[in-house]
């Protein structure tokens, strides 16, 4: 359990940098805050000091305590060289190092320092990433957006960076209540190149495994459902199993359960990615399906996992390293003044075979 100033102290300075507080604007007083938080005068005064010495708060003799502007400057040029800060869902998983590895790259190109963050593709975790790149005053910043399907409660922290002009892009996805500069896979194309790829080779009864709390997961199911209806082929909703952060972990014992319900109807899966296509194949191994005798199945992403992976995936590309670099790029060019750059970039997918799509005769 937190100490009462401390809590305190995270909330004062959570009002800050979201902007309910403004710079020069004076807090509520000693008393009020006690009176707030059922605490003593002395707790109260505990946090004022602390968020005091980090250049938070000032208080002014017989008038108040209010908002200092120096939390903003007092970490920025201490390096010596401007700070970009990375906020990413995942750092090592997956498609994450490629793309962090594109950013830290350019970056070195003109000696940017790079502050790293995660989420877990947690809100919670999101603010205290999005609060550390406030404190710290990073100078730009690149970040892929958590649960970006769903509204995010942190949106005045984004207002907040637009505020202090600090510039920002948004990578793989972006939050649809903001207006902000991004850089994505098209993903409905990527899924309907998929879901195509399968009707070409005699597939008429295919399903999906969805990621639905992300906006590529949301986008990758429009894709599958376009090609379906070009091909007049019913969407049958029995035939689709979604899944989100919180339930990921229980994906493989729901994949036995849906594969064995479906095992003789089902003769190709379209996957949200491929680390979810290499699970399907490892329940398919486990109830004696052969891929792609018995079931095709298709990721996307074309990662790391999928190339050093015992089966060759059928996938399709996403462009990794080159978004990374592209998104560090577009910082450094906003900061050097330059104007006209894109707001939106959709990386095109392309196919890549395997050895998991069978054709039917």
């Amino acid at each position: 359990m937190k100490p009462k100033y401390q809590m305190i102290l995270e909330e004062i300075k959570s009002d800050i940098l979201s902007g309910v507080y403004s710079v020069g604007e004076q807090i509520p007083t000693e008393l009020a805050l006690q009176d707030r938080y059922r605490v003593s005068r002395q707790t109260v005064r505990k946090a004022i000091l602390e968020l005091a010495n980090e250049g938070f708060l000032r208080s002014e003799k017989g008038s108040g305590t209010y908002v200092s502007h120096q939390y903003r400057t007092r970490s920025a040029g201490t390096t010596g060289k401007r700070t970009i800060g990375v906020i990413t869902t995942y750092i090592s998983d997956y498609i994450f190092p490629s793309i962090i590895r594109g950013i830290e790259g350019r970056l070195n190109e003109d000696s940017y320092s790079l502050l790293l963050a995660s989420t877990n593709n947690d809100v919670e975790q999101e603010k205290k990433a999005l609060e550390m790149m406030l404190s710290f005053g990073v100078d730009g910043l690149i970040i892929e957006p958590t649960k970006s399907n769903f509204y995010n409660p942190n949106i005045a922290y984004y207002l907040a960076f637009k505020e202090q002009e600090v510039p920002l892009i948004m990578i793989n996805a972006y939050y649809e209540e903001l207006d902000v500069p991004f850089l994505c896979l098209d993903d409905v194309q990527s899924s309907y190149l998929a879901t195509r790829e399968l009707i070409a080779k005699g597939h008429t009864q295919i399903g999906i495994i969805a990621k639905m709390d992300d906006l590529q997961g949301k986008y990758r199911m429009k894709g599958y459902i376009k090609a379906l209806g070009e091909a007049k082929l019913r969407f049958d909703p029995t035939q689709v199993l979604s899944f989100d952060t919180e339930t990921k972990p229980d994906l493989s014992s729901r994949l036995r359960t849906f594969l064995t319900e479906h095992r003789e109807q089902l003769t190709a899966i379209v996957c949200y990615n491929d680390e979810v296509g290499l699970e399907v194949i490892q329940v398919c191994r486990q109830l004696e399906l052969s891929v792609p005798q018995d079931l095709s199945v298709i990721g996307q992403d074309n990662s790391y996992i999928a190339k050093n992976a015992n089966i060759k995936l059928t996938t399709l590309t996403h462009p990794q390293e080159q978004m990374g670099r592209d998104a560090a790029d577009w910082i450094i060019k906003k900061l050097q003044g330059k104007r006209d750059l894109k707001n939106s970039t959709y990386y095109q997918p392309v196919l890549i075979e395997g050895e998991t799509v069978q054709e039917l005769n």
